[in-house]
């Protein structure tokens, strides 16, 4: 067990956790790949499970030898950082879930049509930018049988730290990828798309026909706007939820989830 103490905010090593931005974790190369940072020991051992590699661990000093403990053991001879918990939190900017943080190297992204290749129900999240929701949407898509995630350019980064807490390390669970294009290009893969959309010609998402499609896309929009005009009018289907006492629409996450469970194969 590698431990190292600190006393101070300039320890080498420690900038990972507090000073570097999100986007500045992903662009850190550490042997060629940036981070992410995986909160709380249950979630850092899904990740582990996951065949996720950690690089280095914050941890406040009581659980070393407490809730971190089988965590640490797994983790081999990487820098456990350790001291009190109002520098560790002065350090980070917030209170350690759990007393324990776990910087961990990002994976190479799999390809569109390795995601596509054996799924029957994916998801297509375009635009979202809301981490609590992106987080929701994954924990979701793993528990009720969804096959992939791919996200357009412009939604939030998955392996944001809230992202990963939110979904109780459901990130790691379900293969994504960033999608390049419009989520058309999944007719290629022989997908039908679904968009999830209010307009005059939506179907009732209890449609027999969407159940009986071998695969299918499940296309989710922005928390604001939804679904761009374009993607809609590509998709083989638009679909809405029913609503009553006269509430127009869901949070994309809670419409997320009981997409999944209806359209499920």
């Amino acid at each position: 067990m590698n431990v190292i103490e600190i006393d101070s905010l300039a320890t080498a090593g420690v900038d990972v956790f507090g000073q570097l931005t999100e986007a500045q974790l992903r662009q850190r190369m550490e042997q060629g790949r940036g981070l992410f940072i995986a909160e709380s020991p249950k979630v850092i051992h899904v990740a582990l499970d996951a065949g996720y590699q950690p690089v280095s661990i914050l941890c406040e000093r009581k659980h070393i030898a407490g809730d971190a403990a089988s965590l640490i053991a797994r983790c081999g001879d990487i820098p456990v950082y350790t001291g009190d918990r109002a520098l560790l939190s002065s350090l980070t900017g917030y209170t350690l879930t759990r007393g324990v943080l776990c910087a961990m190297r990002r994976p190479e992204h799999p390809s569109t049509e390795q995601i596509c290749r054996d799924a029957s129900r994916v998801v297509v999240i375009d635009g979202v930018v809301d981490t609590t929701n992106i987080g929701a949407i994954f924990r979701s898509a793993a528990a009720l049988g969804i096959d992939g995630v791919l996200l357009t350019r412009n939604s939030c980064d998955p392996l944001n730290r809230r992202s990963i807490r939110v979904s109780m390390g459901s990130v790691f669970l379900v293969p994504w990828t960033w999608l390049d294009g419009e989520p058309s290009v999944l007719h290629d893969y022989g997908f039908k798309t679904a968009a999830m959309a209010l307009t005059d010609n939506s179907v009732s998402i209890d449609h027999p026909a969407l159940k009986e499609e071998p695969r299918l896309a499940i296309i989710m929009g922005t928390e604001g706007d939804g679904l761009p005009v374009e993607t809609i009018q590509a998709s083989d289907y638009v679909v809405r939820i029913p609503m009553y006492h006269h509430v127009d629409s869901l949070n994309v996450s809670a419409a997320a989830a009981v997409a999944f469970w209806e359209l499920r194969k």
